[in-house]
């Protein structure tokens, strides 16, 4: 399995970020080929300390050439026009290969 990654900063407007997420952007990456599954998870801190990020998002393919085509597709191209218009706070992107875990 191989995943992407996106981690959301905290928004000024929490309320219209996840309205935007979920009504515009969450619609755009279900037309991904190939997608297996879309994991999303809120952050919550430690120790009384705010989270880094407000959400984690994990869309989730078999083979790095699956997520290759899907950020090449045009959901793929339109989602990555789309975070100018709900992630001004930042976002970081990043693929994360199972095959290339380690035990320990």
């Amino acid at each position: 399995m191989v995943r992407l990654v996106a981690l959301y900063s905290q928004p000024e407007d929490t309320d219209a970020f996840d309205a935007h997420y979920r009504d515009v952007h969450a619609p755009i990456v279900a037309r991904y080929p190939n997608l297996v599954s879309v994991r999303l998870t809120k952050a919550d801190g430690i120790g009384g300390r705010p989270a880094a990020f407000y959400l984690m998002a994990e869309m989730s393919f078999a083979t790095r050439a699956d997520l290759d085509e899907a950020l090449a597709s045009d959901a793929g191209r339109e989602s990555g026009r789309d975070l100018r218009n709900f992630a001004g706070a930042g976002v970081s992107l990043f693929i994360a290969d199972d095959a290339n875990a380690t035990d320990g």
